[in-house]
């Protein structure tokens, strides 16, 4: 696993004197991606209200940004390899701060899906780009496994101060303001990286294909709203057209990428029983981990009635567990085992969310509380070693393709997560009992049902509140229950696959 590794790279790169000023430059690219994905959730009602989208056009405003990264991360990590990740990371960091301003100031619903679709294109370049300039930057095993820990734990702080900054910005002014809060990150992102990072990339890249470049976006967009699509609207032409697109086109990219001299993506990476099974583990814990993250605010807000400011507090924990677990994982995996920690997260996320099965309305927040918590500090052991692992797996020149594998990881499990777990919450939901001339807008979801009662009579309107917040609750216990099975399950597989998986302790 340390075969990759020069004794005069690794010299250098503890010696580099600015190597943790670089390092802060990098968190503040993971923030800007963090806080830009939580936001858009608390703004989407006001956006409703001023641009009035129809509800295709709304989805398509929620989706279309993780459609484009989706497809763009593997391609976007190879480039950063070939053209230099410096480069790409400050150019993708410009581009992500002016898309936010014609984000903030859309118009029509229209320029609201063109600027998110441009903010997936910038973002597919950052992700990878970090992570693989961690790689480059510390060589000493030790000193990379606590600066994945920080950069772990500043994605998990972004994901809490996006909804506690985003809610508070967004009860004092416009709906825009949201998106601005990029500007001075991105700017203090540029200047410092420009004197701080050291630029990298694979010596000998070989050519850019662009023939696997299409297949690898068309494959990943198609399959990604193809899930998406099924979960909606249940299984159509249309969307088992997609998937049989995307599974072609996908198929297509792998064995063009077993013929090529020099290919996109080193397909034999996943020989590497570690490399294979972090990745795995990965995916599949954002998709057990999908029905808390995306339903949870909805709960917080609609069901226990907090304002979005105080929603964003409460889910606090997790990310506080996370950031402190995240800065001693790598510790934990040398002292005891890279599998024990990976699998004991997973159970402990596992076990948190089978805590929450018991939820109902009136649930206090201690139980609640704790539960985060639990599912921070797991969710930071587990991502940590396995992003380190990940890392560690293939040589320095691969780092920018290994590290968008895992980013499309997180994507395609997020995809899958809201498609199965989200369709249990929806199909529980809709059957809810209402009372006679309740519109059908209000069984489309709870946002929906609370915008109708306005205009009910309040008897009426309370009864079919009552009976909507029930079903949702029953519906997230299901989703969580299950998600639990999954995590506890893929818990059983970490610890098989990642048998005998060391982090280096040479430096």
């Amino acid at each position: 696993m340390t075969s990759t590794l020069q004794p005069v790279d690794q010299d250098e790169a503890v010696k580099r004197p600015g190597r943790w000023l670089a390092l802060s430059v990098l968190v503040l690219a993971v923030l800007l991606v963090a806080v830009d994905a939580t936001v858009l959730g608390l703004a989407t009602p006001f956006i409703s209200e001023d641009l009035k989208p129809s509800g295709t056009q709304l989805l398509w405003i929620g989706d279309v940004y993780s459609f484009v990264i989706a497809g763009l991360l593997v391609s976007m990590g190879s480039l950063g390899d070939r053209i230099g990740r410096k480069r790409i990371l400050l150019v993708g960091a410009t581009a992500f701060g002016a898309i936010s301003v014609l984000n903030a100031y859309a118009t029509t619903p229209e320029m609201m899906i063109a600027a998110r679709a441009l903010l997936g294109v910038a973002g597919a370049t950052l992700m990878p780009a970090t992570l693989a300039l961690i790689r480059h930057l510390f060589h000493d095993p030790r000193e990379r496994s606590l600066a994945v820990g920080i950069w772990g734990a500043a994605a998990s702080a972004g994901t809490a101060v996006g909804p506690i900054v985003g809610g508070f910005l967004l009860e004092h002014f416009w709906w825009g303001s949201a998106f601005l809060i990029n500007l001075p990150v991105m700017a203090v992102l540029v200047v410092v990286g420009i004197r701080t990072l050291p630029e990298s990339r694979n010596p000998n890249p070989g050519p850019w294909d662009l023939a696997s470049v299409t297949l690898s976006l068309v494959g990943m967009i198609a399959v990604v709203y193809a899930v998406k699509e099924a979960a909606t609207h249940g299984l159509t032409w249309t969307t088992a057209g997609a998937a049989l697109l995307g599974a072609a086109a996908l198929y297509g990219f792998v064995r063009r990428q077993l013929t090529l001299p020099v290919p996109l993506l080193d397909m034999r990476l996943f020989r590497n029983r570690g490399f294979s099974g972090a990745v795995l583990a990965d995916l599949l814990t954002v998709l057990g981990l999908s029905g808390l993250v995306f339903f949870l605010s909805q709960y917080l807000q609609l069901v226990q009635g907090r304002r979005p400011f105080e929603a964003g507090l409460a889910e606090l924990p997790a990310a506080i567990g996370a950031v402190a677990a995240g800065l001693i994982a790598g510790h934990a995996a040398r002292r005891f085992s890279v599998r024990a920690v990976v699998s004991g997260g997973l159970a402990a996320i596992g076990l948190a969310l089978a805590a929450l099965t018991v939820i109902d309305e009136s649930t206090g927040y201690p139980l609640l509380g704790a539960s985060l918590l639990a599912v921070g500090v797991g969710a930071g052991f587990s991502f940590t070693v396995t992003a380190d692992v990940i890392l560690s797996s293939v040589p320095k020149e691969e780092a920018g393709s290994a590290s968008a594998v895992s980013e499309t990881a997180y994507e395609l499990g997020a995809a899958l997560g809201i498609a199965v777990l989200g369709s249990i919450v929806t199909g529980v939901y809709r059957g809810f009992p209402s009372p006679p001339g309740t519109p059908a807008g209000a069984h489309e979801s709870l946002g929906g049902a609370v915008e109708v009662a306005s205009g009910m009579p309040a008897t009426a309107a309370q009864e079919m509140l009552a009976s909507a917040r029930e079903a949702f609750v029953s519906g997230l216990s299901l989703a969580v229950g299950a998600g639990a099975v999954v995590l506890l399950a893929t818990a059983g597989a970490a610890w098989v696959l990642l048998k005998g998986q060391k982090l280096d302790s040479s430096g």
